[in-house]
Parts: structure tokens; C-alpha cells; sequence
């Protein structure tokens, strides 16, 4: 199963499943030149993209799609730091625009149902970006989709009204003004700095929400707590029920795009992995996700009879957050004496054993194994050295006395926070407990609420270690601000670095995309050395559908319509 929380860049995602445990650091070893060989070609065969995409035509009319969520939110405004989540964006993109869509390539095209024309020009020395939205474009209580929207959204999001709270302000503080073209439907975004990702905008990340929405904090963090007011999309709501929480979606007849092949889409919160699959199994859902250290339900869902497993290279990647404001973190060389201690590849071992995945460990906070801008640039802090780590902690005053270390007469003891009933986080921070205390660091494992994981406790620094997973989007170097600059709502580990936010601030700037990635990856070896976060894997995108399901599946980089997914039998 998994948390998912989302945003401009990525989003978080806590996956849920059951995975191996193992001892300390001498759990797994570093894999041998074969293994690697072997990982690196099953990356090579793994499509890009895998939802038996069929036409339009060839997909029968009617039907009700079920699938699963591991999280219920409260907060359906995607924008708002607590309505980031995955799960959320999820339930959201058959209701709410998206301006840009990509495909499975990552290429950005303006998406035919909401705008006409799309125009970025740099002729005059500034970037100006031009929406013509479709007259037809109209939302759910009737007030037409106009430029008021997109200005709405930028100004709630900029970062210079301290009372909304984003996930994210990269892109939108380098905006300068989004005026009115020719018509109400056609806007002007004009940057003050040129943002190269400029396609990610009004958007999935997050989708594009009614001004009146957006306009005011109260409205902004109200409106959308606990209830979809307006939506603009193939389907909207029928029922949010709180009680079993479960989103039910009906065709919406007001549409003005092409009629949606299904009567209905279901989301149901189910919390484990094994109950997922159970469902799935049972024909209760029609497509379920197979998260990382789920063997067992990988192999469960091989043998529902008509049952199709879809894999695809995705940018989502599971990683170790480490709070550089903790009383035991505050000092960068402890956070890489933490870093040297931690055995990686044990890890991505334990929770991909059996997954019909590449066993091989991420070495880029930007780019995914398979991306062309990847770059190792883990170094040695990516290497597992436990003497290093026992050097770096003598030095910073925390010495052996018994069985873990003392300074000042306290003990190095640092809080691993998981996310309850979820075995693949509980395996991982058992296995981090072993590493550490060979260093003489002790790790408590703290599981909390599921329901409150990102919002209490991630999102207020209210952990020393955590796990989860950043679910990426097709634009990688945008999530340098959103997840590693000073200030941003989504830097939960809270660092401040100036070298680091200049560093990124160049990559973001940078126009050639050649020179953008060269920069991304000076930048990310400034954030290892930061220890910011702890990489571990790309995280494997594996589906179980039903056979006759079209157009949906493990996606990779692409965007889903709707409009199209449905059944072929």
C-alpha cells in the first residue's frame, strides 16, 4: 500500500508492504560486478510505459472502475502543503484540469480538452507564457475556466502572503504578473526570472483550481477541507463518504470532451497491501499497486485468474528523510557519520527481494538509473563504512560508553518514525537499528497514526529518521526547490544552505536543457554532502489489472485520461 503526498516537484509517498528483515550492516553486500550488470539490463528491458493502450473506439461504453488509495485525505486542495499527497492527485485527475499533459517520453503538449493554444516566447528578454483557454472550458457550477484562474493560483502560491501555505512556491514566486489577453479566456504569464519548467504549471502539480477558491487563506485552506465544492473534468463528484472513506465518481453529462468511456470510477482507502490484493483478488477492485517488499502480493496477484501485471520505469523513488534540525542532527558531520553507517544496498535488497526488480541502489536525489541525466553522485558518503561513521562521532564528541554513545551525559538516541501497519517501514527501520547501534547509535522505532504520518509529524520536523517515497513528476530539476531549498514548506528535514539553494537556484534558472542537468548534478552532490535525505531505490511501478482494462496501468511519465479508460469485455 502506500501514503502518497504530493507536489509541485514530487510526492511523498509512504509505501506500504511487507518486506524482509535482516541484521546490521553485514545483511547484504555490495552487489558484485555481475549483479550489477544484471540490474542494470533489467532496467534496459523495463518499458517506459504499460496501460494496454487501445483507441478510443476499441473501448467498450459503461462499466465501474474500482481501485484502491492508501491514504484519506482531509484536504482536497492539492495546492495546500496537507493536500499534497499522491493518493490526492490521484482521486483529483478525472475531476480537475490539467493545462500541459505528458506522455510516456516526458514531453509537455497543452492538453485539447481545457486549452486551444499555448505559446512560450522569450523574444522580448522575458519569458512570456501564453494560455488560450477553450471556450468550452467551464466549471462544474457553471462559471466559465478564465485567466482569473491562473492568476488566482499564482498569487496563492508565490510565497509572499505568508498566510496561504503551499507546498511548493518554486515556479510561481518567479512569476511576475498573469494578465488578461485579448478575451477573458486567454491568460499572459510573464516571468520575472525564465523558469524553464514552466510546463508543470497549472497543471498536475498541482491541478488548476476556481479563483474564488484561491483568492483569500481562508478560502484557500477551507474550501476544499473535507468536501470538492466545484470540479471541471470527464467525471465529477457523486459521494465523499467520510465513514468508509470512499470517493465515488459519476460521468459528468456537462463535459464538453469526449464522453467518458465509464459510468463510474470508485476509490477505496484500503490499509495494507495484503488487503488490497485480497480485494483485488475477490474482484472488489479492477487495478491494485504492488508496492516495494510485497512478494508475496506480487506473487498473490500473478494468480488471480484474467489478471495482468504492468511494470514501467517511473520516477518515484524511496529514500530516508534525515531532519537537519534535530538536536542530534544539527551537526552535518553526525548526519554523515548517520549516512556512512546506513548499508544501502542491504536495504534496497531487502525491500525488492522477489519483486521482479532491479536490485539497485539510487545515487541521484534528481534523476532516476534511467534517466540520461543520471549521475552517481552518492561518493563515499554512499558507500557503507561504519569505522568512518565511528570516526566522524568520536570527533563530534559522542564516545562509546557501553553499548551506545554519550555526550554531555546523553544518550544518542534518535527517532526512526513509521507509519503504522506498514511492514516495509517497520523492516527498514529495524534494519537502520541494527546499522546504527554497530556505530553506537541508538534508533527507537516510533510508529504513529497513518492517517497523520505526513501532517503531524513529517510536515512539523516531528522525526530524527523517516522513510517514504517522493513520487516524481516529468519534470525532475523543479523538485530541487520544492524538496531542498531554505524555506520551502516541502524541505521537511528544515536544511539551510546557502551553497545549496545557489546551486539550485542555477539549475532552475538554466534554459538549455543540457547545461540545466550538468548544473542539477552540482547541485545534488552539494546535497549529499548536506545529508539532506538517504536515497535508496527507484521504486518499482508494478500494476496487477484486470486483463480487459484499457488505458490504465503503470504509467510511468505519462498523463491518464480519463476519458479513454475503460473495458474491453
Amino acid at each position: 500500500m502506500k501514503v502518497r503526498y504530493r507536489a509541485a516537484a514530487g510526492v511523498a509517498v509512504l509505501a506500504m508492504a511487507v518486506a524482509a528483515c535482516g541484521g546490521g550492516g553485514g545483511a547484504a553486500k555490495k552487489p558484485s560486478a555481475e549483479q550489477s550488470q544484471q540490474a542494470q539490463q533489467q532496467m534496459a528491458e523495463t518499458p517506459a510505459i504499460n496501460i494496454n493502450a487501445l483507441p478510443y473506439e476499441q473501448v467498450k461504453d459503461g462499466g465501474t472502475l474500482t481501485l484502491a488509495v492508501g491514504q484519506w485525505p482531509s484536504q482536497w486542495n492539492g495546492n495546500h502543503v496537507d493536500g499534497n499527497q499522491a493518493d490526492t492527485a490521484d482521486m483529483l485527475d478525472p475531476i480537475m484540469p490539467q493545462l500541459m499533459v505528458s506522455d510516456e517520453g516526458a514531453n509537455f503538449t497543452a492538453n485539447p480538452d481545457y486549452l486551444t493554444d499555448v505559446k512560450n516566447d522569450l523574444s522580448s528578454g522575458k519569458q512570456v507564457v501564453t494560455y488560450t483557454l477553450s471556450d468550452k472550458a467551464t466549471w462544474s457550477d457553471g462559471t466559465p475556466i478564465t485567466w482569473k484562474d491562473l492568476e488566482a493560483a499564482w498569487k496563492a502560491n508565490n510565497g509572499k502572503n505568508k498566510k496561504f501555505k503551499p507546498a511548493s512556491t518554486d515556479g510561481w514566486d518567479r512569476i511576475e504578473s498573469v494578465t488578461k489577453g485579448d478575451t477573458d479566456k486567454v491568460a499572459i504569464v510573464t516571468y520575472a526570472k525564465p523558469y524553464p519548467e514552466w510546463m508543470g504549471q497549472f497543471s498536475r502539480s498541482p491541478h488548476l483550481y476556481p479563483a474564488k477558491y484561491m483568492e483569500t487563506p481562508d478560502a484557500y485552506e477551507k474550501d476544499y477541507l473535507q468536501k470538492i465544492p466545484v470540479t471541471a473534468g470527464p467525471f465529477k463528484v457523486e459521494k465523499i463518504d467520510e465513514g468508509t472513506k470512499t470517493l465515488t465518481l459519476v460521468r459528468d453529462d456537462k463535459w464538453w470532451g469526449k464522453k467518458a468511456k465509464l459510468d463510474k470510477v470508485i476509490f477505496r482507502t484500503i490499509d495494507s497491501p495484503e488487503a488490497q490484493v485480497n480485494a483485488f483478488a475477490n474482484g472488489e477492485l479492477d487495478g491494485v499497486e504492488i508496492p516495494s517488499g510485497a512478494p508475496a502480493e506480487l506473487k498473490r496477484a500473478k494468480e488471480v485468474p484474467n489478471a495482468d501485471i504492468r511494470k514501467a520505469l517511473s520516477p518515484n523513488w524511496r529514500h530516508i528523510t534525515v531532519n537537519n534540525q534535530s538536536e542530534f542532527l544539527k551537526d552535518k558531520s553526525v548526519r554523515q557519520a548517520v549516512a556512512y553507517a546506513i548499508n544501502r544496498d542491504a536495504i534496497t535488497q531487502s525491500d525488492l527481494k522477489d519483486m521482479d526488480w532491479p536490485l539497485q541502489t539510487l545515487g541521484n536525489h534528481v534523476f532516476m538509473n534511467n534517466h540520461k541525466g543520471y549521475v552517481d553522485n552518492s561518493g563515499d558518503l554512499g558507500k557503507y563504512n561504519v569505522e568512518k561513521a565511528k570516526q566522524l562521532l568520536d570527533a563530534a564528541g559522542w564516545k562509546q560508553e557501553g553499548e551506545y554513545r554519550k555526550k554531555d551525559g546523553k544518550e544518542f538516541d534518535l527517532s526512526f518514525v513509521i507509519p503504522s501497519a506498514t511492514p516495509v517501514s517497520q523492516s527498514e527501520g529495524e534494519l537502520v537499528q541494527a546499522m546504527l547501534k554497530e556505530a553506537g547509535i541508538k534508533v527507537n522505532i516510533r510508529p504513529v497514526p497513518l492517517d497523520k504520518f505526513f501532517n503531524d509529524y513529517i510536515i512539523k520536523g516531528d522525526f530524527d529518521l523517516v522513510p517514504f517515497s517522493w513520487i516524481g513528476t516529468p519534470l525532475p530539476i523543479g523538485g530541487l526547490a520544492q524538496i531542498y531549498k531554505t524555506g520551502s514548506e516541502s524541505n521537511f528535514p528544515k536544511s539551510n544552505d546557502p551553497a545549496v539553494d545557489a546551486a539550485i537556484d542555477a539549475a532552475v534558472d538554466e534554459m538549455d536543457p543540457a547545461k540545466a542537468i550538468e548544473k542539477a548534478n552540482a547541485a545534488d552532490k552539494l546535497i549529499w554532502d548536506l545529508v539532506h535525505t538517504i536515497p535508496l531505490y527507484q521504486r518499482p511501478d508494478i500494476q496487477a489489472t484486470k486483463k480487459t482494462l484499457a488505458n490504465w496501468g503503470a504509467r510511468g511519465y505519462k498523463s491518464l485520461d480519463y476519458s479513454v479508460i475503460g473495458f474491453t469485455g
